[in-house]
């Protein structure tokens, strides 16, 4: 296990978000949280990377207490975030957005480059010099995730992916996170697109108002159509 949240409560102000979320995350995984709009999704990813930290409970990487660290010194521990509103640097190009992240590999021979996100990125190398105000949203959403790899982390965060993009550039995406998993990557995945993220994952956690309400291996969530219409049918 590499990461371990424990009971952690959250809040923005007086609104209470978490009530006592806890899940856990091992090497190689890609975890899903699943759930509506508003249920504490992202939340959870802002308390892991203490953009939001809890008011109680615990958050351990690899056994070592983060809750309450600055996210800079999270990042530094190798977990990447990658958010739902993308924030990538519009005025400056791709390679540009993808260069002012690099950060070193410590000596790992497998460590991201630039050249390494292009193989796994394809599209965005005919636009490497295109500025990043000008790229359509599955772009954007790509060069987001290739500007996160090149920070190298061991865990990556990502925040409803497949929100407003195309369904042929889902597909697209899904493809190139499998090949990420691939790759070795651990993944912590929040998301309202069920089967896109099902698809994906080995386990599964449902939120209901800011709880947990089911955990489990997906194998066995596809299996139980009551859960599926209960949490998650619109």
């Amino acid at each position: 296990m590499i990461l371990e949240v424990i009971d952690i409560y959250t809040s923005y102000g007086l609104s209470q978000v978490l009530f006592g979320v806890s899940l856990q995350v091992d090497k190689g995984e890609v975890v899903s949280i699943l759930g509506r709009n508003g249920v504490g999704k992202t939340t959870t990813l802002r308390s892991v990377m203490g953009l939001t930290p809890p008011k109680s409970g615990s958050i351990k990487w690899r056994s070592e207490e983060i809750a309450g660290k600055p996210p800079y010194q999270i990042a530094i521990l190798g977990i990447g975030f990658v958010p739902e509103d993308r924030r990538i640097f519009s005025d400056l190009t791709v390679w540009e957005n993808l260069d002012v992240a690099i950060k070193s590999s410590g000596g790992k021979k497998d460590g991201w480059t630039i050249e390494r996100v292009f193989e796994l990125f394809p599209a965005l190398k005919p636009i490497k010099n295109r500025k990043g105000g000008y790229l359509s949203g599955g772009e954007q959403q790509m060069l987001t995730i290739a500007r996160t790899l090149m920070g190298n982390p061991e865990l990556l965060l990502l925040d409803e992916p497949s929100e407003g993009l195309a369904p042929i550039v889902v597909q697209q995406l899904g493809e190139q996170i499998s090949k990420l998993r691939g790759e070795g990557v651990t993944i912590l995945l929040c998301e309202q697109n069920a089967r896109f993220s099902l698809d994906l994952s080995d386990r599964v956690y449902i939120l209901e108002k800011g709880e947990v309400r089911y955990k489990g291996r997906v194998v066995d969530f596809k299996r139980d159509e009551e859960i599926y219409k209960t949490y998650l049918a619109f």
